[in-house]
């Protein structure tokens, strides 16, 4: 049974905690810690799950032998806290975004590299099953040539979700609606279109009282002729309206809808092919945003521990979108498109 530490315990570490629940009834995975420097956070899980309540990081890593550290603070903070895994030789499990910074990505990666170690960065929307069905037509050509990939990420964040915690919407440990609620977008464009050549971005800060953005319009080239974009904002009213990926392609179009990525609501090719029955089977209604995908996530960290699977969501993958990001930001700022292929070694 692989051991897990969990580090921050606020809004999404109830799916950590829901999952490794899951996988210690079928003796594959326990949490033995967890740690959040407010203690009533920690105390409450605790007493849920059992494991032993730390305020501090590095004495939960000091004090408590764990395999896996999952990582649920501050986007900022994710790759200072890879780092603290790596030195004690503790593989690394990080919520998205990789980061923030891009320079500070790439520390963690070189520190997992330099120590052996492991760096997970979770998608779990890769593991949806209308995701997984998508990809698999890729994969087998039914597009043809790609002409267009969007995403559309149309939600509502108000003014006292922001207040709750002061690090969210700064630049520092959050960034805007698009290195946070977009995110997982970002991860679907570029994983569906490969390489992306440059970026150019308009970003405002429209109603919201935050330093970074919350709407955003990202238009994209990929390396390989196709063009994509990105449209994101938490202003909708009165409550999440889309999130969606459209592909157009010369032989087939797609369209993945629903909550999470979870809804296929377009599916049309040149051609039939068995998949096609699978469609209906392949969507789900999760309750929220987050979706089905951390236990399946999780399954393919063990896998991957266990040398029984090759590891498809590394700090390296999970840079690419920390890049994108950190690119349309320099083209809003500046007003100027961005060359983000081939910036930097860590993303190849």
């Amino acid at each position: 049974m692989r051991t897990f530490a969990l580090a921050g315990c606020g809004r999404i570490s109830k799916n950590h905690v829901d999952t490794l629940l899951e996988l210690e009834k079928e003796g594959a995975a326990k949490l033995v810690a967890c740690c959040d420097p407010i203690p009533t956070r920690a105390r409450a899980i605790a007493e849920r799950t059992g494991c032993r309540p730390f305020q501090s990081l590095e004495s939960m890593l000091d004090e408590v032998q764990s395999d896996v550290l999952s990582i649920c603070t501050p986007s900022g903070l994710h790759p200072a806290h890879v780092e603290a895994a790596a030195r004690r030789g503790v593989d690394a499990l990080s919520e998205k975004p990789a980061g923030t910074d891009l320079a500070a990505v790439d520390r963690a990666i070189e520190a997992c590299d330099a120590r052996g170690v492991h760096y997970f960065v979770v998608k779990q929307n890769r593991f949806n099953r209308s995701v997984a069905l998508l990809r698999r037509a890729l994969e087998a050509g039914r597009f043809g040539r790609l002409y267009m990939i969007s995403s559309n990420v149309y939600w509502t964040r108000p003014q006292d979700y922001y207040d709750q915690a002061r690090w969210r919407g700064t630049w520092e440990f959050d960034g805007g609606c698009l290195s946070n609620q977009a995110s997982h977008y970002v991860d679907m464009v570029q994983w569906m279109g490969g390489a992306v050549e440059s970026v150019q971005a308009f970003s405002a800060t429209l109603a919201r009282r935050i330093e970074a953005e919350d709407t955003i319009a990202v238009n994209l080239k990929f390396r390989s002729g196709a063009l994509g974009s990105i449209n994101a904002t938490n202003l909708t009213y009165p409550k999440n309206l889309e999130g969606s990926l459209t592909i157009l392609g010369e032989r087939g179009t797609v369209r993945i809808g629903g909550v999470a990525l979870n809804r296929i609501e377009q599916w049309q090719f040149d051609a039939p092919d068995p998949m096609d029955g699978e469609v209906e089977g392949a969507n789900t209604n999760p309750a929220s945003v987050y979706g089905f995908g951390h236990l399946p996530y999780y399954r393919h960290v063990l896998e991957v521990l266990e040398g029984e699977a090759e590891p498809l969501l590394t700090g390296r993958e999970g840079r690419k979108s920390v890049e994108i990001i950190a690119a349309a930001y320099e083209s809003a700022r500046t007003g100027r498109a961005v060359q983000i292929s081939g910036r930097n070694s860590a993303s190849k």
